[in-house]
């Protein structure tokens, strides 16, 4: 059995490595067996928006005690992979969130800003670092900043900036990497990078945003797909459904995954 210390030294080696790493997010168990059957799986990364989906929450509502159930389960599900999870805002105490995941074998969490004054956002982070310190895991913090997504309309190069100076700070807090969601084409990537440094930057895959080949490329360390995953397999399940109601059958090509 690998040891939680171990998946955690992986996920930093993972994140390190030339070759972008690929995380595709699940929300529940048989999501996370789905994936980890996967040769290609390295890595398996919760999304918090389809977990409190799942529940029947709106994304950032659901209770933490149900969230971190749904967290062990998928834990327990992953095996020897390492396991990162969203977390949210850290939900009123970064630190004691993140000792309540690490007790549920998480190794590795993004925590977003939400644009809060940056001296708070730092203290967050190192409130993480230092819950990942006390239970002796070398805790991989994706420290997640919305200088883009609530941005507001602002200009691009205010996010830019806003971006970088909120990245060099948690690095220097101790988180690994910055997580940047939003359609990032390559030239803001580009500068995102130059400004925090390769292999330190996590973005998003969402439709209208480069490949992973091309982040990869461009020094970006980390990408991950949020709630789309989970909508795919709805968008799945609503046009089987549909095709069944006009007189369908189910396709012969389905497999049998749980």
């Amino acid at each position: 059995m690998t040891t939680q210390a171990e998946k955690a030294q992986s996920l930093e080696r993972l994140h390190a490595a030339p070759e972008i790493l690929r995380v595709v997010n699940v929300w529940d168990a048989v999501s996370t067996r789905t994936i980890a059957a996967l040769p290609e799986t390295r890595a398996i990364a919760t999304a918090g928006h389809s977990i409190a989906a799942t529940y029947g929450y709106a994304d950032g509502q659901i209770p933490l005690e149900t969230m971190l159930d749904m967290v062990g389960r998928i834990v327990e599900a992953a095996g020897d992979l390492p396991v990162t999870a969203d977390l949210d805002d850290g939900h009123g105490d970064a630190g004691e969130t993140v000792r309540r995941a690490i007790a549920k074998g998480v190794v590795g969490a993004n925590v977003e800003d939400r644009l809060k004054p940056l001296d708070e956002s730092v203290a967050a982070v190192r409130a993480v670092v230092a819950a990942g310190e006390a239970e002796g895991i070398p805790f991989v913090l994706n420290a997640r900043t919305d200088a883009f997504v609530r941005g507001g309309g602002r200009p691009v190069e205010e996010s830019i900036a806003d971006a970088i100076e909120r990245g060099r700070a948690y690095l220097d807090a101790g988180a690994s990497l910055v997580f940047i969601p939003g359609i990032l084409d390559a030239d803001v990537t580009r500068r995102l990078v130059d400004g925090i440094g390769e292999r330190k930057i996590s973005v998003i895959g969402l439709p209208g945003a480069l490949s992973s080949t091309e982040y990869e490329g461009l020094g970006v360390a980390r990408i991950s797909y949020g709630p789309t995953t989970q909508r795919v397999a709805l968008t799945a399940l609503q046009d089987v459904a549909a095709d069944l109601y006009r007189g369908g059958v189910i396709p012969a090509s389905t497999r049998t995954l749980n």
